[in-house]
């Protein structure tokens, strides 16, 4: 079972998970949202790098070097505030 945030849109969530899911091979539902990705799944600099590109391709954004993502919730986070409202409506 996957633990959805109420500030997050679902369909959002679903394919930050999905692309977090799909590096490691591992089953969306054993993701949480306080996941270590590092630390649980043992995600190395370069797993969340090529995360970081595939969800700029996804989601048509940017996302510095210097920001902080470490759990499955600040990937979350950072997609959802910085995609367009038009995206997260469709």
């Amino acid at each position: 079972m996957v633990i959805l945030t109420t500030t997050a849109p679902k369909t959002i969530q679903q394919q930050v998970l999905r692309i977090i899911s799909k590096r490691k091979a591992i089953k969306a539902k054993r993701l949480r949202i306080g996941t270590d990705l590092s630390r649980e799944f043992g995600f190395d600099t370069v797993d969340v790098v090529d995360i970081i590109l595939e969800l700029e391709r996804n989601f048509h954004i940017t996302i510095p070097d210097e920001v902080p993502l470490a759990t499955v919730g600040d990937f979350v986070k950072y997609v959802v505030s910085h995609t367009p409202a038009r995206q997260q409506a469709a």
